[in-house]
């Protein structure tokens, strides 16, 4: 049987980078915690939780002081870093310079709305940790909208700027900013930025190249991944026997009946260790 990696796959820079901050400081620390889970893969954090590293709620965040503490990729509000220095804590920074960016153009477009009445409005999941830390720069006044349904809670007579969640799918985007377009009154300003990750959407071609080629297509996401969601409806587009994993633990042996090829490939958001692993599991017992 044949069974390939998409060496495309795997972690993107900005979860490298938290990673790689998280394991240095755990090479001379006991314990580093962590706001939230530093990847949405579970295997990821076990790994990592068993060098030291500690994931917490906002809640116990701030009840903290005298410690050090890591910010993911996915970024936080300002009132993070406000706490962190009242309270002698010391953040490990490693906000993705993607989304970095994105918050500084948010919190500049807000205030500039702000003067004209206008509005702020993300595309994105309502909760996820980076939308959290995006409203943050907005003092939480953004208007968050998950999809076309929404677009209803934007008032059409005033100014409008739209951004978009970094791992959103870029057609959805579209969709979106098309709806606005439509029913915005017209001469009122009208902002539309698109900023979606290139990390996710460029990996998108050669997903596609990639799944098409086997008979049985293996994506390895944590359940949490927003672009694992998105990654692994691009499998299932031109390959519908495309199955959706979190590990070994979850791959049915009756799959691979009358199969020959297999393609294991995975999230932003997904290690390669954890690849590799499966792509053994499966020659140890079916090549």
């Amino acid at each position: 049987m044949i069974v390939e990696i998409d060496r495309g796959s795997g972690f993107c820079f900005g979860v490298i980078n938290a990673i790689k901050a998280a394991e240095k400081e755990l090479q001379h620390e006991d314990k580093l915690y962590c706001l939230g889970d530093i990847v949405h893969n579970g295997k990821e954090v076990e790994r990592l939780e068993n060098m030291g590293l500690k994931s917490i709620t906002k809640d116990e965040y701030f009840t903290l002081s005298n410690c050090k503490v890591l910010i993911r990729a996915h970024g936080e509000p300002p009132e993070t870093y406000e706490y962190a220095e009242k309270n002698n804590i010391e953040l490990i920074d490693a906000t993705c310079p993607v989304v970095l960016t994105l918050q500084e153009k948010v919190k500049g477009s807000y205030l500039q709305n702000k003067s004209q009445e206008g509005q702020l409005v993300i595309y994105g999941k309502k909760g996820h940790a980076e939308i959290i830390g995006l409203d943050g720069q907005t003092n939480n006044n953004a208007i968050v909208v998950e999809s076309v349904a929404d677009v209803d809670k934007i008032d059409m007579s005033r100014p409008v700027s739209l951004y978009s969640q970094t791992t959103k799918r870029i057609e959805d985007f579209h969709e979106i900013a098309d709806a606005v377009k439509s029913k915005v009154q017209p001469g009122v300003p009208l902002q539309i930025k698109d900023t979606i990750c290139r990390q996710v959407s460029n990996r998108v071609p050669n997903l596609k190249k990639f799944a098409i080629k086997y008979d049985l297509v293996l994506f390895i996401a944590g359940v949490k991944s927003s672009n694992g969601k998105y990654l692994f409806t691009i499998c299932e587009e031109v390959n519908p026997n495309s199955k959706k994993i979190t590990g070994i633990e979850e791959i049915d042996r009756e799959w691979f009946q009358g199969v020959n090829s297999v393609g294991i490939c995975g999230a932003t958001s997904t290690p390669n260790w954890l690849m590799e692993d499966v792509a053994g599991w499966v020659r140890e017992n079916f090549a």
